[in-house]
């Protein structure tokens, strides 16, 4: 049986006045110490982003990217599973017939709404052939249209490289190949509305 505890707020509570002192003195506390009484020891967790970037764990979603396989070509077959799993209903895509026999489709497009999306990963989980990854360790760029946050296929292969997953699981270590991508920088062309990467930068 549950037990049912009432909680009488008086006059003086009701009205909020003392939580809303007590924040407001916090606030001013801090303001007080890191720029009037010792601003030699501040205390302020911002940080002079995008100059300054804090350092992210080897797991960290990033912006999206789309693989590449020997030839060039896109490795998404278009099977859908990607935009089946996604929660927030963010990747758009069209398939198109390819000319390889082993290989019956691909995308024709390829649209992922960044603004939709929640960055949980399930598109990496269910994609079958490693076409999709959310390793590139960029934040998405801010924008002030909303069409500058639609990330389509070009986009997401020009921050691509060629996989290294191989039938079976056989293949080098992951690892290995992170080491590229953790030197690779991104910066966001406003005209262009592209990436373009930069090594070492």
């Amino acid at each position: 049986m549950a037990k049912v505890v009432t909680y009488q707020r008086g006059l003086w509570e009701q009205l909020y006045l003392p939580e809303l002192v007590r924040g407001m003195s916090v606030s001013l506390r801090h303001f007080l110490l890191n720029t009037v009484l010792r601003p030699w020891k501040n205390e302020i967790c911002t940080i002079r982003y995008p100059e300054e970037t804090r350092v992210y764990p080897e797991r960290f979603r990033g912006v999206h990217r789309l693989m590449k396989r020997e030839d060039g070509s896109v490795r998404c077959v278009a099977c859908m599973m990607c935009s089946t799993a996604c929660p927030a209903n963010c990747i758009h895509i069209d398939s198109g017939e390819r000319d390889d026999a082993g290989i019956e489709k691909y995308p024709v497009k390829f649209d992922i709404d960044e603004l939709v999306c929640i960055s949980c990963g399930m598109c990496v989980e269910a994609c079958p052939c490693d076409a999709i990854r959310m390793d590139t360790g960029l934040h998405m760029p801010p924008g002030e249209l909303r069409y500058e946050f639609y990330l389509d296929k070009e986009t997401l292969l020009s921050l691509g490289k060629r996989g290294i997953a191989k039938q079976g699981g056989a293949g080098p270590d992951w690892r290995e190949d992170y080491k590229e991508i953790k030197n690779t920088r991104a910066i966001y062309d406003r005209e262009g509305k592209k990436y373009s990467k930069l090594k070492g930068s």
